[in-house]
């Protein structure tokens, strides 16, 4: 696949970003944009996972006993020497 097709698969919003990112960055500059990014995304996951949360009425008991469910399947795998 050429550089012109892969463009054109990208969506409006990733196009904004690589406008963003035209001019050359130093390192520490794209480092610390990442964090920003990670930051943002991991807001959202916060927030989502509060919605929930609050919408079961979920209390730190109920948190526990979640952590501690054992919800694996087993594994036919052994391991042989």
């Amino acid at each position: 696949m050429d550089s012109s097709s892969q463009i054109n698969n990208l969506n409006q919003q990733q196009l904004d970003i690589l406008k963003l990112f035209s001019r050359e960055l130093e390192p520490k500059d794209l480092i610390e944009i990442k964090r920003l990014i990670v930051k943002y995304l991991a807001e959202k996951v916060t927030k989502a996972a509060d919605e929930i949360w609050d919408k079961n009425n979920w209390t730190d008991e109920d948190m526990e006993r979640l952590l501690n469910t054992h919800k694996r399947t087993s594994s036919n795998y052994t391991s042989e020497s």
